[in-house]
């Protein structure tokens, strides 16, 4: 077989992984395709977490015709209990005949065990088919199970000449109504997304999911607030949603808290640094609650913040095509920065299309995955 049908398969696998981003939490999303005689016979995904791996879900569909058949899949597959039994054992059990890897798990603990399972009983494993793709569907799992810390994407909308906002903070809208649908979409596949209390208290956001067909999830919603100025009325926590609302503080107005507890929202109380909220250590409570990817929609204040701990893994920046003119306070970063360019922090991974009349420019400060 060609390698450019082996590509074709793996993609398929890729295709049905994307079912389950932002939903499998702490599983990676992982897609598997069963190919018997050139025939595809069966195709799964890791909807979440608990339910069974992308391989059984194949395996299932396959039937007695994934004896003798290839398999492809974007992820190792397991070769240990956790909550469900080792799809390596299910693959062996079967009967299949050759495995093809897109990437090898980066855990550490399990990292090689399931391909080693499988060679050992006599499958023939390939590793690397279309494995640039494979680990970029896999960047937020590896970034949390590596260092604990959810994979953070800063979003924003700029102008041309790169302002975020008017003079007198006009924002709506710097982009277009194709942008802002992705935006949404893309709300639908992060696990939670983060604003400062002053986005709250200047715009009232809603933070949900909004989609043409009334489709999506609405992310886990997370307030810095570190005085506690939430207004209790505020649209965020009034509207009716499934989502759960977090408010990280280091307040210690104990009745308000317990009124925004009463409410039904998580209030956490974490360290301080410099008197506001530390972020390094809300990331660690993120962390902690199964959160791998992170949308900071915040403003400059908070996107800072985050950009100077080293908090922020990549930019997805839509670029509108106006011009505002003369000098403006809403940038993407506050504060002075850095005095050479010598020093200028370097994206890596760059990736730019178009989506309605904007640029999307998406790009990695420190990417996760590195050989």
């Amino acid at each position: 077989m060609s390698d450019l049908k082996h590509q074709q398969y793996m993609r398929m696998a890729l295709d049905a992984a994307q079912k389950g981003v932002g939903r499998t939490a702490p599983n990676p999303p992982v897609g598997a395709v069963i190919v018997n005689a050139d025939r595809v016979v069966g195709v799964g995904f890791h909807p979440q977490a608990g339910q069974p791996h992308a391989e059984i879900f194949a395996l299932q569909q396959a039937g007695h015709n994934a004896r003798d058949a290839d398999i492809y899949v974007t992820l190792e597959p397991c070769s240990h209990y956790g909550k469900t039994p080792p799809c390596a054992d299910a693959l062996i059990a079967a009967g299949i005949k050759t495995v093809y890897v897109g990437v090898v798990d980066p855990n550490p603990r399990v990292a090689g065990m399931g391909i080693k399972k499988l060679r050992d009983a006599g499958i023939t494993v390939h590793i690397g088919i279309c494995e640039l793709e494979c680990r970029q569907l896999i960047k937020p799992f590896c970034k949390h199970i590596l260092t604990g810390l959810p994979f953070t994407i800063y979003k924003s909308a700029l102008t041309l000449d790169g302002n975020t906002a008017t003079q007198s903070g006009d924002s709506r809208w710097v982009s277009g109504a194709a942008s802002r649908l992705y935006v949404h979409q893309l709300r639908d596949r992060v696990e939670a997304i983060m604003v400062g209390i002053g986005t709250v208290l200047n715009d009232d956001p809603l933070l949900n999911t909004r989609l043409p067909d009334g489709a999506g999830r609405d992310p886990l919603r997370i307030v810095v607030d570190s005085q506690l100025r939430i207004e209790p009325e505020c649209r965020l926590l009034t509207q009716e949603s499934p989502a759960k609302t977090i408010i990280a503080t280091i307040s210690t107005d104990e009745k308000k808290i317990v009124l925004l507890r009463e409410m039904g929202v998580d209030v956490v109380v974490v360290p301080s640094l410099s008197g506001r909220v530390s972020l390094p250590d809300l990331w660690a409570v993120l962390g902690q609650k199964n959160i791998q990817t992170l949308l900071l929609e915040g403003g400059a204040t908070l996107a800072t913040e985050a950009f100077n701990q080293g908090l922020i893994d990549q930019l997805m920046l839509f670029i509108a095509p106006k011009l505002l003119g003369g000098s403006s306070l809403f940038r993407l970063f506050s504060g002075p920065g850095c005095k050479k360019m010598v020093d200028a922090t370097q994206l890596v991974d760059l990736d730019c299309k178009q989506v309605g009349d904007d640029l999307l420019v998406t790009g990695d400060i420190a990417p996760c995955l590195r050989d």
